[in-house]
């Protein structure tokens, strides 16, 4: 399968054989099509199996056509070095997509820097859950808008002990978003949250090869 099978539009394409990619990994091939039709997923995938670009080209799809200033996406990262790589790797896809504006919000930065970043028109945003409750509670992050909802590295984030966050984070997003958990594992309280939240979510294992 190549990525032109996908339903993947012009500009993605061309960004994905910038990085030289021309057939999608397992991960991909199974999550992009039902994230395109719309459909909640609930996915295990390690790091390593191409998860952000399963994630992140559906995401800036989607967005495409949109040319406003609120937020519609949101990525959610256990570290602050998984919310930079993968708000990079966004760029990188939405390169020829000059209407997307990815903004990174995490602890340890100067908050005050983020917020210059997220009211220049920030439409996705990628961010850690401690440092974007603080937004929330500040009102420079409204999420009422947000109709894409990513948790990448779901079981590392409860490990670090965002469970209490993430479910605060979650009653800001309005029920019809669409939203998508990837998780390396599935612990209990992974499912239970996804039991929660989602809807009739579509579940993405990969073979043992990957």
């Amino acid at each position: 399968m190549k990525f032109e099978e996908l339903g993947l539009s012009q500009p993605l394409l061309k960004a994905i054989e910038d990085k030289g990619y021309t057939e999608p990994s397992e991960v991909q091939k199974k999550s992009i099509p039902l994230l395109l039709d719309g459909k909640d997923v609930l996915a295990q995938s390690q790091t390593g199996t191409g998860k952000t670009a399963a994630f992140g080209l559906p995401l800036l799809s989607k967005l495409e056509t949109y040319n406003g200033k609120d937020i519609k996406g949101l990525i959610l990262c256990p570290t602050r070095e998984l919310a930079i790589q993968v708000s990079q790797e966004l760029k990188d896809y939405g390169k020829y997509m000059p209407n997307i504006k990815v903004a990174t919000s995490f602890g340890g930065q100067p908050i005050n820097v983020q917020i210059k970043d997220i009211r220049r028109g920030a439409n996705i945003i990628v961010a850690t859950p401690g440092r974007l409750l603080d937004h929330i509670n500040r009102k420079t992050i409204k999420l009422k808008s947000c109709d894409y909802l990513v948790l990448d590295e779901a079981d590392e984030m409860l490990n670090m002990g965002f469970i209490d966050d993430i479910k605060e984070v979650l009653t800001h997003i309005d029920s019809k978003s669409q939203m998508t958990f990837f998780s390396a594992t599935m612990p209990k309280a992974i499912l239970d949250l996804s039991e929660s939240f989602l809807k009739k979510p579509q579940m993405v294992k990969l073979s043992q090869k990957s």
